[in-house]
């Protein structure tokens, strides 16, 4: 397995395909995942000439089941660790629901300043930020999250086979075809990291403010949402991120869940393409 060890010594897996010297394109996958959920995409983007390289983060997947550190100020130093290993450069960096937030932080605090950010693309992400707030009044109640910690800790096995057989795909939706294989893969990325790092990265992906980054990020930058995401609401997350990005081109996909990178990659992955080469 190909890993990295971070400053504060945690292993982290990354996968990195395609010619070095094509344009990299970096994935980040959403929580309680690994870089797996990014398989229809890599392949994709590596059929188009591109280099692809996606990890996974600490406490997930096959990075080290860590008791500390889950936050997005590791996560994207984490992410920085892969990205100067590599020595990526000129990098398109793509990131779903977390791990919109972790590219976000990434780039404002470690890609952009170093000049290796070529542009960004954040899909159902969860910026600017989750959970209300006297400054945040149209996010979640905290109790909303607390839950999900209640269930994780409760049951983990049962939690991570309700979520995507339910809200996460939206086939709770009436007519909904139900993926049984997508909720088995969902299960499976979710079972294989650490509960510890999922317990404590529902703090970092609701409670983290990415305001001042969405404002001084000045790559050209994607904002991708389904509006019938029930996981990360639009009204409060993509609206509110496109109008504090400097550069951003808002597409909003009417009836789209938040899984849509798997349900629709058929549509998302064109999309993505375009942007990059527009």
């Amino acid at each position: 397995m190909s890993t990295v060890t971070t400053k504060d010594g945690v292993e982290i897996f990354y996968k990195d395909w395609g010619p070095k010297t094509a344009q990299p394109i970096m994935f980040h996958h959403g929580w309680p995942l690994c870089s797996d959920d990014w398989d229809t995409q890599m392949l994709f983007f590596l059929e188009k000439g591109y280099r692809v390289v996606a990890h996974d983060r600490r406490g997930h997947g096959r990075s080290t089941q860590v008791g500390d550190g889950h936050d997005m100020d590791h996560y994207a130093a984490d992410a920085a660790t892969v990205v100067e290993h590599l020595d990526l450069r000129n990098t398109v960096h793509v990131g779903h629901s977390t791990g919109g937030g972790e590219a976000t932080h990434y780039v404002a605090r470690h890609g952009q300043p170093q000049g290796r950010v070529a542009k960004l693309v954040i899909i159902g992400a969860v910026p600017p930020i989750m959970v209300k707030t006297d400054a945040n009044p149209g996010g979640l109640p905290i109790e909303v999250f607390d839950g999900l910690r209640k269930q994780l800790a409760a049951n983990r096995a049962q939690f991570y086979y309700d979520l995507p057989a339910g809200p996460f795909y939206s086939f709770n939706r009436p007519g909904a075809k139900v993926l049984e294989p997508v909720i088995n893969n969902w299960w499976r990325q979710g079972m294989i990291g650490g509960a510890k790092a999922h317990y404590d990265g529902i703090k970092a992906f609701s409670e983290t403010d990415f305001t001042e980054d969405l404002k001084i990020i000045t790559v050209p930058t994607l904002v991708m949402h389904g509006d019938d995401d029930q996981i990360v609401p639009i009204a409060d997350s993509a609206l509110l991120s496109a109008k504090l990005l400097q550069y951003a081109t808002l597409k909003v996909y009417e009836k789209f869940p938040h899984g849509m990178c798997t349900t629709h990659a058929d549509i998302i992955n064109p999309d993505i393409l375009a942007f990059i080469k527009g």
